[in-house]
């Protein structure tokens, strides 16, 4: 499965545009949230409606610039995987919207247990084998290369490391932070931070099922 990785469109209808081909090549979308423009939340649906053009099957959660209730209009295009577990072509899918608080400018910034809280349906399972779990996460987990401001701070979430390194998924997409654009390993589990559509960055990422175990086989960073 060719999964294209996408997050922080912030409103740049064009930058989608520009991805048309690799919408045609992918056999799934995982979007990392922040659907609007920083302080410009109506920015949000047209976004919205365009990306959900590009592709049939399309995985997503907020992001902190989105407002909490718009989660009704992710709802009704059928493409939230906030707080429930998605099954499609034998993966699951799981998501945990918003940022955590930081300035305050934000409409979608909450507290650290809560942004955990969005997956605790795989915690709950815990017979289950997760092997074949994508989570997608708009904060990133802390202490990667996928959290890292100036400075080499690492701003990410402990709670959502600590989700992790329990559950095990097989792949984790995050965004949130532009600078901190990267691919990283927790334990087995491989972290990606596309980086900022508006700003050209995306990834791709090949997942295979070899036998009855799946494999996240190659990711890449690439830029329009």
């Amino acid at each position: 499965m060719r999964c294209l990785i996408i997050s922080d469109g912030h409103g740049n209808l064009e930058m989608l545009d520009k991805l048309d081909e690799e919408f045609k090549k992918a056999d799934c979308v995982l979007f990392g949230g922040d659907f609007a423009k920083f302080g410009e939340t109506e920015t949000g649906l047209p976004f919205l409606q365009c990306l959900c053009k590009k592709h049939e099957r399309i995985f997503a959660v907020l992001g902190n610039c989105d407002e909490e209730d718009f989660i009704e209009q992710l709802e009704n295009s059928d493409i939230s995987v906030v707080n429930s577990i998605v099954y499609s072509e034998g993966l699951a899918f799981i998501g945990s919207s918003g940022g955590s608080k930081f300035t305050g400018t934000t409409p979608f910034e909450r507290e650290d247990s809560d942004l955990a809280y969005d997956l605790h349906l795989a915690l709950e399972k815990q017979d289950e084998d997760w092997s074949n779990l994508v989570a997608i996460m708009h904060n990133p987990p802390k202490d990667t290369k996928c959290d890292t401001i100036s400075g080499g701070i690492h701003v990410g979430s402990p709670s959502l490391r600590e989700w992790i390194e329990n559950v095990k998924p097989l792949l984790v997409v995050t965004g949130h932070i532009h600078e901190s654009r990267g691919i990283d390993k927790i334990g087995e589990t491989v972290v990606v931070n596309p980086g900022a559509l508006c700003e050209g960055n995306y990834a791709v990422s090949e997942i295979i099922r070899d036998g009855e175990a799946w494999k996240v086989t190659n990711t890449e960073l690439k830029a329009l």
